[in-house]
């Protein structure tokens, strides 16, 4: 089988980038391991400039479709999932939001996702193309997510899984456990189609058999989950007990899980057959740990990312928190990073009247070399609580990171965002931009970790 990809929500090519071993800039001019057929990135909140889509086109060019189409900057909602070239492989960092669902009488499958939900997009697809193997990527609270009915969102997509005739694995994966320089959680998705040579393999590795009782089919399931899966594999974890492992059978009807099912999904896990298999894993790492350090610019770094004395202190550097439950301190004060990440005690009345001391905790002003980059957001660079600030390696001034920095944090190559291809023209990206890209992408690193197995299961077909 050849290693064919569809890309979904591509971003500016994370899943692409992993794949193909890219380092650096240059090596986009390289033939390449895989073979993207299509991609789809479009953007609703960019109104005038697709800058995702075009940087992605800058660094790859585009894919057309089966009828000869440019359709790869259309709203995936619009796309006619038929017209998505064949691929052996589904990739994607789809969003993470309300998966519920509408029932449906007048419909024989009694279902109706809900208008603009991304998921929907990736089932369709999945049904008009049947990939193979699918990899996702989404937010680590998508297995818990909503807080009103944990886990029925998980379970919506596991279910959907399985009326397609695919098994699946997940795991959450903190890419700092396993050495990389980000303290980022994300929920990783594997799905295979059980007619595939894979699925049969599994079987024989696991001695699964549908057949047999429940007991059984916990110890297949955790060979499956500590060492023979697609996941064990890639990220090596501390082997257990099978006897930890949660089971439960997702009910027949997605309508019906949607009303009312709820799980205590764990951080790992197994669906086969509709059963749930899960449990709460521990990272089986012990080589070298990537720093903030090891990835920031040790030369000169532009002026406009350094902070103005006057805009980090307010007081003694020494003051790590601030008590405004007698007096509410000025502007000015509240103004200073010293008082965003300090602790903090003040008034505050809630819509009813009520009247209560709100507080919090203080975090570190400054990120230190020696440990990785805390989880990157889209407000980076932005005055918030989850904004990095570094010291200088040349001055040792502070200041805010660079873009470059921001993208060896994703594992990305340097400058990758720096320009798109805007109606055939190279245009430099805004650095707020550059900031949003970075803080919505993945850990490429991750998917460079998972490329030998991937390539291994797909070669094998």
């Amino acid at each position: 089988m050849k290693k064919t990809v569809c890309e979904l929500f591509a971003g500016v090519g994370g899943f692409r980038c992993g794949l193909n071993d890219i380092k650096a800039v240059e090596d986009t001019s390289k033939p390449e391991k895989w073979e993207t057929v299509w991609f789809s990135q479009w953007e609703p909140a960019d109104k005038k400039t697709q800058w995702a889509h075009d940087c992605y086109v800058n660094r790859f060019g585009t894919c057309l479709d089966l009828k000869g189409n440019d359709t790869t900057n259309c709203d995936i909602n619009a796309v006619d999932k038929n017209d998505i070239p064949e691929h052996a492989l589904l990739v994607g960092g789809f969003p993470c939001q309300d998966y519920s669902v509408a029932s449906s009488l007048a419909t024989s499958k009694g279902l109706e996702g809900k208008k603009g939900v991304l998921w929907w997009d990736i089932r369709d697809t999945l049904e008009a193309k049947q990939a193979p193997f699918v990899l996702l990527e989404n937010v680590d609270r998508l297995i818990k997510s909503p807080a009103s009915q944990r886990g029925r969102d998980f379970g919506i997509i596991l279910a959907c899984f399985r009326d397609l005739g695919y098994t699946v694995e997940w795991r959450v994966i903190n890419a700092a456990e396993y050495g990389y320089q980000q303290r980022r959680r994300r929920t990783f998705i594997f799905a295979y189609r059980e007619d595939t040579k894979y699925a049969e393999t599994m079987k024989k590795a696991t001695k699964y058999n549908r057949m047999f009782g429940v007991e059984m089919h916990r110890a297949s399931m955790g060979k499956t989950i500590y060492t023979e899966g697609f996941f064990a594999k890639s990220f090596p974890i501390v082997e257990e007990d099978y006897k930890k492992i949660r089971i439960t059978e997702l009910p027949s009807g997605i309508g019906e899980l949607s009303e009312g099912f709820s799980f205590p999904f764990e951080n790992t896990g197994v669906m086969k057959d509709g059963m749930v298999y899960t449990v709460k894993t521990t990272p089986d790492y012990h080589g070298k740990q990537i720093t903030l350090g090891d990835i920031m610019e040790d030369g000169d770094v532009p002026e406009e990312f350094f902070i103005p004395e006057k805009k980090l202190y307010y007081t003694s550097p020494d003051v790590t928190h601030s008590d405004e439950t007698h007096g509410k301190l000025p502007d000015e004060s509240r103004k200073t990073w010293q008082y965003l990440k300090g602790a903090k005690k003040l008034p505050r009345k809630a819509s009813t009247g009520h009247e209560y001391i709100f507080s919090e905790g203080a975090i570190p002003m400054i990120d230190e070399y020696d440990k990785p980059a805390r989880t990157m957001l889209t407000s980076e660079g932005g005055f918030s609580r989850t904004t990095h600030i570094v010291r200088d390696k040349k001055t040792s001034k502070i200041r805010l990171l660079t873009p470059i920095e921001m993208e060896h944090i994703q594992g990305f190559p340097s400058d990758w965002t720096k320009e798109c291809l805007v109606d055939g023209e190279k245009v430099e990206m805004p650095l707020n931009k550059r900031r949003f890209m970075m803080g919505n992408a993945l850990v490429v690193n991750l998917i460079a970790q998972m490329e030998p197995q991937l390539a291994e299961i797909i070669e094998a077909e």
